[in-house]
């Protein structure tokens, strides 16, 4: 470094044009005046997430507006709907595998490139507080099955029964044909994704299930894997996805989407780009629904689908929306 300086200040002057002191200034001066003009253009707070899950979105916005980070943000606001038995996709309430017996997935990441995942856990309300716990309290990204809930009750979680009576109600008729063909937008509306832009800039995401209902036991699809249904980085943006987790999984679906963001698509872009590649892999098949959304640094967000229906909800000073989603296939 010293060498570094000596040789700048050298060449300064001997060329005998300019002082040291006013390059250091006229540097400074464009400095802040590129800052300001991305800071006029970024849009902060704002909060995004998959499907229309405006109780979700509405808490994560909450967070934000009292001054919380991103990561916090994320994480109390997937929170509603692993609380919600109502939601038979997410949390209690999920349905269950073809056994009978509710499993759950979630990964959060922050602004720093930290991250952690539970894997097909049992019996714990909010996987995603425990995904965060693994992050912030082991020296490892994933914990799975048993394991998991051991750490999460070692953490002071409670033991809680997943089968809500409606979930366990539908597994009984799922039983009398066996027959595992979910539903577009509906049984494999599995997941709710979320990602945020806080005040300082910072952006963190979250990423929860209860999988594919009446799935086979011990599945694991996208949604706690990083990388493929959730991933974040500080300096680009962010991306979840949502749909047949197999898919996601194949082609690594958000790092890529962040990824092709970096190279200077905007996320809309990004998104189509990411289903394109999908859909490439899957020329004979069609009949499910995968679907992305996006956030860059300047907090411009994105989303598109396979199958019309998907929708995406983003929370900003210019209004809580839900955005229909442009799809591939078209109604």
């Amino acid at each position: 470094m010293q060498r570094r300086k000596f040789l700048k200040s050298s060449s300064v002057v001997s060329a005998g044009l300019i002082s040291t002191p006013l390059i250091a200034s006229c540097k400074e001066e464009k400095s802040v005046e590129m800052s300001s003009e991305n800071d006029a253009k970024a849009v902060r707070p704002i909060v995004i997430c998959t499907w229309n899950f405006q109780n979700a979105s509405a808490k994560a916005w909450e967070v934000l507006q009292n001054g919380g980070s991103a990561l916090d943000a994320v994480e109390q606001g997937v929170m509603v709907e692993e609380n919600d038995e109502n939601n038979q996709t997410v949390g209690v309430g999920g349905r269950p595998d073809r056994d009978g017996t509710v499993t759950l997935d979630a990964c959060i990441m922050d602004k720093d490139g930290n991250c952690g995942a539970v894997l097909a856990i049992q019996n714990i309300a909010n996987p995603i507080s425990v995904a965060r716990k693994v992050m912030e309290e082991t020296p490892h990204v994933m914990l799975a099955g048993k394991g998991a809930e051991q750490f999460a009750y070692e953490m002071g979680f409670k033991k809680t029964n997943l089968l809500t009576e409606k979930s366990k109600q539908d597994w009984l008729e799922w039983k009398k044909t066996s027959e595992y063909k979910p539903i577009i937008n509906i049984e494999n509306h599995d997941t709710i994704g979320m990602l945020a832009i806080d005040e300082n800039g910072d952006i963190s995401g979250a990423c929860t299930t209860s999988g594919m209902g009446f799935k086979m036991a011990g599945r694991v699809g996208d949604s706690p894997i990083i990388g493929a249904g959730l991933f974040v980085d500080n300096e680009v943006g962010g991306a979840t996805a949502t749909g047949m987790g197999e898919e996601v999984v194949r082609t690594v679906g958000s790092v890529l989407i962040v990824e092709l963001m970096r190279q200077g698509k905007s996320p809309q872009e990004a998104c189509e780009e990411g289903v394109k590649r999908i859909i490439a892999k899957n020329k004979d098949k069609q009949d499910f629904q995968i679907g992305f959304i996006a956030i860059n640094k300047n907090g411009e967000t994105g989303g598109y689908c396979i199958q019309p229906g998907f929708t995406y909800r983003t929370y900003s000073e210019e209004g809580h929306i839900n955005n229909p989603s442009d799809s591939y296939i078209k109604a």
